[in-house]
């Protein structure tokens, strides 16, 4: 399933949400190397980590990529062309700021057994963003990140689902095409494509 791309017309997009479990770090090592230093979208992950293990995600990704990763503190900016990982054990979310949007981070209960949570990023986004957002949901093993990526869909922001039939574990992409009449379900690698083109029609 595809639609249209926007057309030029549209406005452009502020930012991108991706969110993942087992099996979606395979995915964004898909996804997140083809995105260009030219981005104009800022870009907050969440993929479901052991709580008591520091990530090593900005440590494996930076050097594939020409995106700045680095995992979120509490008040960070979040700015275009930069890569926001959830630190494990906390909740990531994007909030309003005096001096423009910020990450925020939460240790309240988790949601789906998890903590980060996509549905919490997603949801946070989809208010701050509305129609200025891409919401990815990428493999996984529960139904973590369904319900945000529906508020996407209601806020008018741009929805892409990885094809559960090449997910590893595809529960999560499963649960989300139940819930919502999502805009895009593709392959990581056509995932990468499509956002090489809004890159290209300076959507994004």
């Amino acid at each position: 399933m595809s639609a249209h791309l926007p057309s030029p017309a549209s406005p452009s997009y502020r930012a991108i949400v991706v969110g993942g479990s087992s099996g979606g770090i395979d995915a964004l090592m898909q996804v997140l190397p083809a995105l260009p230093a030219t981005l104009a979208a800022a870009v907050l992950v969440v993929m479901h980590l052991p709580r008591d293990r520091r990530s090593l995600l900005a440590e494996i990704f930076q050097p594939r990529c020409d995106l700045t990763l680095r995992e979120a503190h509490d008040k960070d900016a979040v700015a275009p062309g930069t890569v926001l990982l959830a630190p494990p054990d906390y909740h990531l979310l994007v909030e309003r700021g005096p001096d423009g949007p910020h990450a925020a981070l939460s240790v309240d209960t988790p949601v789906h057994f998890s903590r980060p949570s996509i549905d919490v990023l997603f949801e946070s986004a989809a208010d701050l963003y509305g129609a200025a957002l891409v919401g990815i949901l990428l493999s996984g093993a529960n139904e973590d990140g369904a319900r945000g990526l529906e508020a996407i869909h209601a806020a008018g922001g741009l929805t892409i689902v990885q094809a559960p039939a090449t997910a590893s574990i595809p529960t999560m992409p499963m649960a989300a095409l139940a819930r919502v009449e999502v805009d895009h379900v593709l392959a990581p690698t056509d995932i990468a494509k499509l956002l090489g083109d809004l890159h290209r029609g300076q959507l994004i």
